[in-house]
């Protein structure tokens, strides 16, 4: 029996022994004496995160190591800060916020670009146990005040300007908006000024962020209980209510620390790059807090994949910081492969520092693994979770010894969590059966509490459904060995002739296809069999083939491979798929203009012109 299966028992079997073991790795002023009570981990413990992420590491002589390493190719720099520089950097901020009013249990917005301030922001609040919510940059005003009203925050820091590959985002304009539109008013607004394109500040009001931090004595830790609330990250964007989860201290670091060992076999010391952004829930795990929490170096990395200034970015990013492990959505890796097919970018540089690549935040086709495993020639790790777990829910934990690798898969549920796949009745599907993902309560240290003022809608939205089990709203299956196959959310299943077909498992046949750069398939209306499918396929570069040849071979491929019940008649080459900026494939917006239903344009949206082009070709 593997090292695995042993301890994934445990977890399970006996979790309060297990999380109690776990919390050893964590310093805690007040150590809890309390595991687990409804529902709530180390109810009766007290410490702060900050303290768990910088101070402990700099008190154990580790002060000199380098924490945070910022690369921005799109404005040429290349900073690294050690332990102890991070560390006064955020003494300093949290200083400034206390000198602002802000105090334990305050909530403070960050709204900023991927620059090293918005690290040492969040951290900051931590410090002095204030609730962060950071709302992407660039986010329309609309979206801005809505979250502003929400969270209520007693500051704002934000910045002049994001830069983006082609242009110029000026964030100041778009705050002084949302503040116009929000009915709450924060007492203060600090404003990072960048020199790409400084903003004027309101008086009275707004402050500049270098004045006001250089002005502040360094703040100490102030310690908070376990459940008290560590931030807010709002997961939809829509005007009407926001849902805000809700992570707490305690829980938090713990599973944090245990993951970066456990599951991603990450040691002190090294690099670790999680090529997302802070507004997204794989910035604030494992861009921000994970990798400190364990005492490794991260990397913040203002840039793209492809454009910044070429296919071969990550790839330089790797080989010139030793990055050992890399995360990355896989949509990324799909950007990549569009334009370097061939992976001739990636043989320009000495990868030998590599160790794996983890994928998440979109399904990952057997053909974006094969590739980025033949490119790279190390292990390429699917694993899933979601905004609302903070960590793995399902991977192939490298520290537990790597079990055998299924393409398709995200392997087998993490320690912590009992994963299960339930049918309409609430009883375990049997392997291989379809049905909706569960995990059954409790669930593990680090996921969601509630969401933000809203308990109801916590409870309705995720409890109610199967009593006794947390509902992730994804569909999929287990096989005979206990891998778990996700095959998208559970309204992405669609019924043809009363048959229930995952478009997942289309999007997988379809990405096989070699001149197949990504697709996506949704289900459109149909008088006789209620729904049929159609796929949506972005060809790779150079491909040049004519598209309509492409049309048929990717629909006979699908009638050949998964059979003349999925009805697959019609595929449509286009020149890219409606994204949100983390990579998500807008699939129910396209459903929407799929059956002429009125739609609006999601905040988190990349391009809104790419809906347009949907819309006019369906």
């Amino acid at each position: 029996m593997s090292g695995y299966d042993d301890v994934h028992r445990r977890s399970i079997e006996r979790p309060e022994e297990f999380w109690a073991e776990a919390a050893r790795a964590v310093d805690w002023e007040v150590a809890p004496e309390t595991v687990l009570r409804e529902g709530r981990w180390f109810p009766d413990g007290r410490l702060n995160t900050c303290h768990n992420a910088l101070d402990r590491h700099v008190a154990a002589g580790h002060g000199e190591r380098t924490a945070l390493v910022y690369d921005s190719p799109v404005t040429g720099t290349v900073r690294s800060f050690t332990y102890a520089e991070l560390l006064d950097q955020t003494a300093r901020t949290a200083g400034m916020l206390r000198d602002l009013g802000v105090r334990a249990g305050d909530t403070v917005v960050i709204y900023m670009p991927m620059v090293p301030e918005a690290v040492v922001a969040m951290l900051a609040c931590a410090r002095i146990g204030a609730v962060h919510s950071v709302v992407f940059g660039g986010f329309a005003a609309a979206e801005l005040a809505v979250r502003i009203d929400h969270a209520e925050p007693v500051v704002v820091l934000s910045a002049s300007c994001g830069i983006e590959p082609s242009r110029l985002v000026e964030y100041k304009p778009l705050l002084d908006a949302a503040l116009e539109r929000a009915r709450h008013r924060p007492a203060h607004c600090v404003i990072l000024q960048r020199p790409q394109h400084p903003a004027p500040l309101v008086e009275g009001r707004d402050l500049d962020w270098e004045a006001a931090v250089s002005a502040a004595a360094p703040a100490g830790c102030v310690a908070v209980a376990a459940t008290d609330p560590l931030y807010i990250l709002y997961t939809s964007g829509t005007t009407g209510a926001p849902k805000g989860v809700v992570r707490d201290n305690g829980g938090h670091a713990v599973a944090l620390q245990w993951s970066m060992s456990h599951v991603y076999g990450a040691a002190p010391g090294e690099v670790f790059w999680a090529a997302s952004d802070v507004g997204w829930v794989v910035g604030h795990s494992y861009i921000v807090y994970g990798p400190l929490l364990a005492g490794c170096t991260t990397v913040l990395y203002e840039g793209k994949p492809v454009g910044t200034p070429d296919p071969g970015s990550f790839w330089r990013v790797v080989a010139m910081h030793g990055v050992r492990t890399l995360f990355a959505a896989p949509t990324a890796i799909r950007a990549i492969k569009k334009e370097d097919p061939a992976g001739d970018f990636a043989k320009k540089w000495d990868l030998s520092s590599l160790r794996c690549l983890f994928l998440a935040g979109e399904r990952l086709d057997p053909e974006t693994y094969r590739w980025a495993t033949e490119l790279l020639g190390v292990p390429v790790i699917d694993h899933w979770w979601q905004t609302e777990t903070g960590w793995p829910v399902a991977a192939n934990c490298v520290g537990l010894g790597a079990l055998p690798i299924k393409p398709g898969s995200p392997t087998k549920p993490v320690p912590g969590y009992d994963v299960h796949v339930l049918d309409s009745d609430g009883a375990d599907c049997p392997p291989g059966a379809e049905g909706a993902v569960t995990i059954r309560l409790p669930l593990p240290p680090g996921t969601l509490t509630t969401l933000y003022r809203d308990h109801a809608r916590f409870t309705e939205a995720y409890l109610s459904r199967y009593p006794g089990h947390y509902l992730t709203g994804d569909g999929g299956h287990l096989d005979d060995d206990g891998y778990l196959y996700v095959m998208g959310r559970i309204d992405d299943v669609i019924n043809v002739a009363g048959h229930r077909l995952s478009t997942g498992q289309m999007e997988e046949v379809i990405a096989a296809h070699p001149d197949v750069a990504e697709c996506a398939v949704i289900g459109v209306a149909d008088d006789l069999k209620g729904e049929l499918p159609v796929g949506f396929v972005v060809l790779k570069a150079g491909a040049g083939r004519d598209p309509a040849e492409v049309e048929r071979e990717v629909a006979a491929l699908v009638r050949e491979r998964i059979g003349p019940v999925a009805a697959f008649r019609r595929a449509v080459v286009v020149a890219r798929l409606p994204k949100t900026r983390s990579g998500k494939i807008l699939r129910a917006t396209m459903r929407d203009i799929a059956a002429g239903r009125a739609y609006r344009t999601p905040s988190t949206i990349e391009d809104p012109a790419a809906l347009e082009e949907i819309a006019r070709v369906l």
